[in-house]
């Protein structure tokens, strides 16, 4: 029996290793999400509102542009706009004298944080100047831009995006958008990281299902991969980790955005390269934001294994019972981006220690 198992293990693992969402070979054919949903009914239903999914909205049905009609900022002698007309919005910017506006064509970020946005002129594409911050509800710098005065009407528009970051923002947002690695697919893609962007192309195993063949040797499943294999190799991709060090130290406390990178810091990382991602998240659900959910996770390593911790008392911390996360992984404000974010490099902070990058 044992060995039987270790061979199914064997064949699903050589499955997983064939994919790898930011290299999809040009003659992928996706079969979408409600394929998916037909057995994996749960996951359909959660999915759909969670971080994940939502990476880039439609602007069509962009929830953050329907309810924000009309923002404006003003920097120096430019005036930004950014504007709905029906499913539509566009986006403005003048300096008194003349004005360049631009169709919004892609939505990047769910808003919870923020959302930036990508304009299209004649085949080239912009990083938008100006972004919308959810918890001001205003607009403010993109996270990376200058904050300065543009010296022109053409720089206070935004940023020209090479070919390289212009697959790295849609192959990290979307589904399907970039194959071969650089080449964009734009004409099929779907909105956010959809079921087949982690687990590969459905069509096999759906037709593997049908026939009554062992369905997990014709899907991707990372579940099967090591924690380490996980985080630094699979979920980095898009959130970055280790393998950028250098860059990411240089950001500073920008880098906290990064978590795959603050884990790889982390003692209990080194000490246990078990823990992974989703250790603590589950991909296709919101995001969990109550400490207790973590606190299970958290005590289900160190219940009773704290060397100041005796079965006695039943402790496994000398602090505190709960809320591990409030200590041991602080919300760190990152100005630029109107926003606090949870580091990942879990380790035992001090009141007074400076921001460790």
């Amino acid at each position: 029996m044992v060995i039987a198992l270790a061979i199914v293990a064997n064949a699903q693992m050589s499955a997983v290793r064939r994919w790898n969402p930011r290299r999809i070979p040009v003659d992928t054919v996706f079969v979408g999400d409600p394929a998916c949903g037909e057995c994996h009914k749960k996951h359909f239903a959660s999915h759909g509102s969670s971080g994940m999914a939502m990476a880039m909205e439609p602007v069509t049905g962009s929830k953050v542009l329907s309810e924000n009609p009309k923002l404006t900022m003003r920097v120096g002698p430019y005036t930004y706009e950014i504007t709905r007309n029906g499913k539509e919005s566009s986006y403005s910017v003048s300096d008194g004298n003349e004005t360049i506006t631009f169709p919004i064509r892609y939505a990047f970020g769910q808003a919870r944080m923020g959302q930036t946005y990508v304009l299209e002129r004649d085949g080239k594409f912009y990083e938008s100047l100006v972004s919308f911050y959810s918890e001001p509800k205003a607009l403010d710098f993109t996270i990376g831009a200058p904050r300065g005065i543009p010296k022109s009407l053409n720089d206070a528009v935004g940023r020209l995006l090479p070919p390289n970051e212009v697959a790295n923002c849609f192959g990290c947002h979307s589904t399907g958008a970039v194959v071969a690695g650089s080449q964009l697919r734009l004409e099929t893609f779907a909105h956010g990281i959809r079921c087949e962007s982690c687990h590969g192309p459905g069509g096999q195993h759906v037709a593997a299902v049908k026939r009554g063949e062992l369905p997990s040797q014709s899907i991707y499943n990372p579940k099967l991969l090591s924690g380490d294999e996980l985080t630094q190799q699979f979920c980095a991709l898009c959130h970055r980790g280790a393998d950028e060090f250098s860059l990411l130290k240089s950001m500073e406390i920008n880098n906290v955005r990064f978590q795959p990178y603050r884990i790889f810091l982390s003692k209990c990382y080194s000490d246990d390269r078990k823990i992974s991602c989703t250790a603590c998240h589950n991909p296709h659900e919101q995001l969990r934001e109550d400490a207790s959910y973590y606190d299970k996770r958290c005590l289900g390593c160190h219940s009773l294994r704290n060397k100041n911790a005796s079965a006695a008392d039943g402790k496994s911390c000398p602090v505190a019972d709960k809320e591990c996360t409030s200590c041991h992984m602080p919300k760190v404000e990152v100005k630029a981006a109107h926003f606090k974010f949870t580091d990942h490099y879990i380790r035992v902070v001090k009141p007074t220690e400076k921001y460790p990058n």
